[in-house]
């Protein structure tokens, strides 16, 4: 098999079918629009939302082979073992939790910042911070050839083989100017500019989380969320061939429209899923509100439900130390939630 190289002189896409994408274009924005409306009418949705940043994390790091569910990584973190990458299953866990990382920094840097190569760069160099791809120069692009293929394969067996490195700089100068470009259309130059990057693999490691991560910040970038919390990992992960697929035949065919009619689905499917599981999340919320109210007469009552939803398995000594609660109120919570969880579904925890 020969490799498929980038596709050096050939990015941005000039011959882009729009008639053929135009239905589909139409069919994700009222998608996303949908979504983003639903999360105008949820009171505190940044704590709603976290589980699925979570989901996320744990499916775009499952993309690129880690091994970790979602349980185990909050167990993990219920340990209060940080930086313990003593098996292959907590070096796994590691990545998981630096991506939710390198989210938080991304977000906390668009503040000040566009989404630009600076600010990937920092979101990677957190991402790749302490795990098994502290090696591999984080925040740094790479500075020689990698290529993709079978684990240990040499270069004339990989599949493709991105950009070289010396042309790396003008390819991702490039990539940033396109993205700030007046585009006939914002989601399919996102696809475009998600397909570019992960061709331009300019990192040694990191290239897919980071590839995956850029889909909410350039979002919020264009103004079609106001946060970035649309995550698209699981429809990709799901369709992981075809995802592979579209993406090699960009570089191998030229074939930029039939990767971004496959994004475009990706965008309504995800966007629908993504709806429905935080209207599940909300009235899973609100069905807890009513019973920790019953069951716990304190004023801190809701806030401690907000503080389960983001840390749903956790030692009594964690909540206590973080949650913001009085000791003696915060040990009374623990003390009243244990009494009650039998048949309180969704609230996990580990006691001291």
């Amino acid at each position: 098999m020969t490799p498929v190289h980038y596709h050096t002189g050939a990015f941005p896409p000039s011959d882009i079918d729009w008639e053929r994408l135009l239905p589909l274009i139409g069919r994700a924005g009222i998608a996303i629009g949908r979504y983003e409306g639903g999360l105008d009418g949820i009171p505190n949705s940044d704590v709603l939302i976290s589980p699925l940043i979570n989901q996320e994390a744990v499916l775009s790091s499952r993309i690129e082979g880690t091994q970790a569910t979602l349980s185990e990584v909050l167990e993990f973190e219920a340990e209060g073992k940080p930086n313990d990458e003593s098996t292959p299953k907590k070096a796994d866990i590691q990545e998981v939790l630096n991506y939710r990382l390198a989210l938080d920094k991304a977000i906390e840097s668009m503040e000040e910042l566009p989404l630009s190569q600076r600010l990937i760069r920092e979101t990677h160099e957190v991402l790749m911070c302490g795990v098994r791809g502290r090696n591999k120069d984080p925040g740094n692009y790479r500075r020689i050839s990698n290529w993709i293929g079978p684990e240990g394969c040499p270069q004339e067996q990989a599949r493709f083989i991105p950009c070289g490195a010396e042309h790396l700089e003008a390819a991702m100068g490039a990539w940033e100017a396109y993205i700030h470009e007046d585009a006939p259309d914002a989601l399919v130059q996102l696809a475009i500019a998600h397909a570019a990057f992960e061709a331009i693999h300019p990192f040694l490691d990191g290239n897919g989380r980071i590839g995956r991560l850029i889909v909410p910040l350039f979002l919020v970038e264009k103004g079609l969320l106001a946060k970035p919390n649309f995550y698209i990992s699981e429809y990709l992960e799901r369709h992981r061939d075809a995802y592979y697929d579209r993406l090699l035949a960009v570089s191998r065919d030229g074939d930029w429209t039939g990767w971004c009619a496959f994004f475009l689905e990706a965008l309504i499917s995800q966007a629908e899923m993504n709806r429905t599981r935080a209207h599940e999340i909300l009235s899973l919320y609100d069905e807890k509100k009513g019973w920790i109210a019953e069951h716990i007469p304190s004023q801190y009552a809701v806030s401690a439900l907000d503080w389960i939803f983001k840390n749903p398995i956790f030692r009594t000594s964690y909540f206590v130390a973080t949650s913001g609660i009085p000791e003696p109120t915060a040990r009374f919570c623990c003390s009243r939630m244990i009494d009650n969880r039998r048949g309180q579904r969704h609230i996990l925890m580990i006691t001291d």
